[in-house]
């Protein structure tokens, strides 16, 4: 992408595309950000990125506008355009769960997105937070922001979490790849597919949620039902759940000498075993066959 000197995006309410199309490019940048309209200049100087406005999506020129797309068009938003010209699209998708419903609500509406998602109307409004409202509403309230504003800072900070995870979660991901040992186990004439992830040092950050996002990048979502991780909090591992798989429950060894946790729900257990032998007896433990 080009250099830039300032952002422009629409006047009016603001949404959740724009506010964080201009969170990550000032989280590169610490540029000016006005909204209003844009002039035949901005959209013609490529220094000058032009967000949810304008009519055209032209990366080389940084207009990043997607009102004009047909309707048949698959949902995209502001966001998708500019995550994309930075070659981060493609894993947003993948690995931030908002991302296709901020499409969605953006391009279709909240009524249709709740179609999509099989939920009530109502549910799209009972996800917002104080948060997403404040923010938003700050965003929108004023004409002009710039460096040094506290909504500038923190604008910056969500940009830059946002665009460091999205250029880390690639390699965690091919750093993971070479430890995880898929397992497939037998019970009670059922196959139990799990993925384990022994201990390394250092530890990976998160290793719950990296073995999950491992079992996205594999496809493997419709296989395994079972995860193994080490335990940030000790020297044993936590088996849980694979998106919540109905034939575990935890709570079943939750009496083993060796689990010295396991949530009332039965979605997690933590143990200080080590050996993989007997962390897949305690995970064949938590099986129960499907009703």
């Amino acid at each position: 992408m080009s250099t830039l000197k300032r952002i422009v995006t629409h006047p009016g309410g603001a949404h959740k595309d724009d506010l964080l199309s201009v969170c990550v490019l000032i989280a590169e940048k610490a540029v000016p950000v006005f909204r209003r309209n844009p002039t035949e200049e901005d959209l013609n100087d490529p220094e000058v990125a032009v967000i949810d406005i304008g009519g055209e999506h032209d990366p080389s020129r940084q207009n990043f506008d997607h009102h004009h797309f047909p309707r048949e068009h698959p949902p995209t938003c502001s966001l998708s355009l500019v995550l994309d010209a930075k070659g981060l699209y493609q894993d947003a998708l993948q690995f931030c769960d908002w991302l296709e419903p901020a499409e969605w609500f953006d391009s279709r509406g909240p009524k249709k997105t709740a179609e999509w998602l099989g939920v009530p109307r109502r549910a799209i409004s009972r996800l917002n937070s104080p948060i997403d409202i404040t923010l938003l509403r700050r965003f929108a309230a004023a004409t002009e922001h710039h460096p040094g504003d506290p909504l500038y800072a923190y604008m910056q900070m969500v940009g830059e979490d946002l665009v460091s995870y999205l250029r880390e979660v690639r390699g965690r991901l091919d750093a993971v790849a070479e430890h995880v040992v898929r397992w497939s186990l037998e019970k009670d004439g059922h196959r139990v597919e799990a993925v384990f992830l022994p201990r390394t040092e250092p530890l990976f950050d998160e290793p719950s949620s990296t073995l999950a996002s491992h079992i996205r990048d594999q496809g493997l979502e419709e296989t395994v039902i079972a995860m193994v991780y080490p335990d940030r909090r000790g020297e044993g591992y936590g088996i849980s759940r694979y998106e919540d798989h109905p034939t575990l429950d935890f709570t079943r060894v939750e009496a083993e000498a060796d689990v010295h946790f396991a949530h009332k729900s039965g979605f997690v257990c933590k143990t200080s075993a080590t050996e993989e032998n007997r962390l897949q007896e305690l995970l064949l433990g938590g099986w129960r066959a499907p009703e």
